[in-house]
């Protein structure tokens, strides 16, 4: 998130080697902030493939920890976040976060994941975990011809819990961009038909309530052009999903009856928004890579220059999502995107690894349990939140899609109760302050509005998304603790925002604003709970009000349980 990052690093190779002469190199990078290490083996004479059965990499913990992580898992990383001690954590998907017993924040995770199995981690006993790497069908974990590379180990080490989001070692351990011209990767907000499908008010499908239609995409595309957001995703415009999970079932390139791909992209062309393409799989991997370039020429032939991309449903031929099939599958459909010029947000996708520094058109992905979670479950509680920046988030940008403002479902439209799994409790376990904070503190440069707009509509606290940048200068946490409350404020060009966030338990943040300027006095135009605010009863009450600040002003945050404040702050012109 920042414009300028340091690589600054002492590396250290030694070769080893064994009684057949048979060798390979063990790399270490040392940097402020952690390390990171990794197994290179070089071709080399009298081989000709490479079998990996078993990585024996152990990561031993001299003490006990409080340790955040959700379970060890090839197919999914949607997964409420446990907290719990180390020694009770029998199986880990990375990245994995604790905190020692006397206060030291580590994290464990893996960069540039590369034609390799993707790791988790088994305890042996104990504080020991050894990695685990996804296997092929056959059980072996890694192939390879005549030489190889795992990916970066890597252990995040830092005083202080804000100090994991502001590190940028995972991305430094992947290698400088390989597209040369990025003129065309530009960060952008966005609106969709999206969410009234998991409330069940809209159908993927084509029939009574089906979202994607002609008429429904120009009504987005004008709150799009009237509100300063970038661009609209449709999901559910393309043929197929009456027959989820049968093979060859959607087609990438054929339109539903209702929904005149032409006219909604001459539309959009006529009010200057970007439309977002959207490429759902079901799982049928060989299906779509035979139809990839036809469906991405596509989108570029029409001037779409963003894909959003999904993977639910089982894979074939008995492999992972998370295993070395699919970890070259991602991999290909990011560099077949960026020769269409197509910038990526990727749902049910490999871990985040940094790599969007070698593919920078890799802008955003899921891999995390997100906002549709709220339509059809009991939800993510107010801690969610408060876990996922300082775990998912260190691998790279979160495709969370927050901003939803009817927090109770109180105004949904045409509902329709048609998926099973709500059981009558589903909702936004937030406050609608803390639904705007999350656009600051979850880092995405493709940031969604997820309600329906119908909801945002002359709505006052809107404002702040239709003014937010998506991309920063500089960004900084001014107060964290796993799991318990976070601020972060982010600089663009000379104006700050700031997202504050709480769990469940009511909190007040002393916030000093020493980053501003000096000598320069700023307007602070503050989105809070207010006093009647309650998560249970009232979540959707908040407050406007403007403050005049500078870098002497110690801001006063005051947060409901389950609550926060979204704030701008803007140099007064005198």
């Amino acid at each position: 998130t920042d414009s300028v990052v340091l690589n600054h690093y002492q590396e250290l190779k030694l070769k080893l080697a064994n009684k057949d002469d048979r060798w390979m190199d063990l790399c270490f990078r040392v940097f402020d902030d952690g390390v990171g290490f990794r197994y290179e083996i070089p071709k080399q004479e009298r081989v000709d493939s490479l079998v990996i059965l078993d990585e024996i990499t152990e990561f031993n913990f001299a003490q006990s920890a409080m340790a955040w992580s959700i379970p060890a898992n090839y197919e999914s990383y949607e997964f409420l976040y446990r907290t719990c001690s180390l020694d009770s954590v029998q199986s880990a998907n990375t990245p994995i976060t604790l905190r020692t017993d006397d206060g030291t924040y580590m994290s464990i995770h893996e960069a540039n994941l590369t034609n390799y199995a993707g790791m988790t981690l088994i305890n042996k006993g104990g504080n020991n975990f050894e990695c685990d790497l996804v296997p092929w069908p056959d059980r072996i974990k890694v192939k390879a011809k005549t030489s190889l590379m795992s990916p970066w180990r890597t252990i995040m080490i830092t005083d202080h819990a804000g100090e994991l989001i502001e590190s940028h070692l995972i991305q430094n351990l992947n290698e400088p961009s390989k597209i040369h011209d990025v003129s065309w990767i530009k960060p952008m907000k966005y609106v969709g038909i999206w969410w009234g499908m998991h409330l069940g008010a809209e159908t993927w499908t084509m029939g009574q309530h089906h979202g994607a239609t002609t008429e429904n995409m120009k009504r987005y595309i004008d709150f799009a052009s009237s509100y300063n957001i970038q661009g609209v995703l449709a999901e559910g415009w393309n043929t197929g999903w009456e027959d989820w999970g049968k093979l060859g079932a959607f087609d990438q390139t054929t339109t539903y009856a209702d929904y005149n791909f032409d006219e909604v992209v001459a539309y959009a062309r006529q009010k200057k928004v970007e439309l977002i393409g959207h490429h759902e799989t079901g799982g049928d991997i060989l299906t779509y890579e035979q139809r990839m370039d036809t469906a991405m020429q596509m989108l570029s032939n029409h001037g779409i220059r963003v894909l959003k991309t999904g993977y639910a449903g089982p894979i074939p031929k008995g492999q992972f999502h998370h295993g070395q099939w699919m970890v070259n599958h991602y991999r290909r459909v990011v560099e077949t995107a960026a020769k269409y010029q197509l910038m990526l947000d990727v749902h049910e996708p490999i871990k985040a690894t940094g790599i969007s520094r070698t593919w920078p058109n890799m802008m955003t992905r899921e891999g995390v349990r997100g906002m549709e979670w709220n339509a059809w479950s009991e939800g993510n509680p107010p801690e969610h939140h408060l876990i996922i920046p300082f775990t998912r988030g260190l691998g790279g940008p979160i495709d969370y899609t927050p901003g939803i403002f009817d927090i109770k479902y109180e105004k949904r439209k045409r509902y329709v109760r048609w998926n099973s799994n709500d059981k009558g409790n589903s909702r936004v376990n937030t406050t609608l302050a803390k639904q705007m904070a999350l656009w600051v503190t979850l880092y995405s440069p493709l940031q969604m509005a997820s309600d329906q707009i119908e909801n945002y509509e002359g709505h006052p606290a809107f404002k702040f998304f239709e003014n937010l940048p998506v991309s920063w200068n500089e960004s900084r946490v001014l107060a964290a603790e796993i799991g318990d409350y976070l601020a972060v404020a982010r600089r663009n060009d000379d104006s700050w925002w700031i997202g504050t966030t709480t769990d469940e338990k009511a909190r007040v943040l002393e916030l000093p604003l020493s980053f501003l300027k000096t000598g320069i006095n700023y307007q602070a135009i503050i989105y809070a709970d207010d006093a009647d605010t309650d998560l249970e009863e009232n979540p959707a009450a908040f407050l406007i009000h403007h403050d005049r600040v500078n870098t002497e002003t110690i801001l006063t945050v005051k947060m409901v349980a389950g609550g926060g404040q979204a704030i701008k702050i803007t140099p007064l012109k005198e």
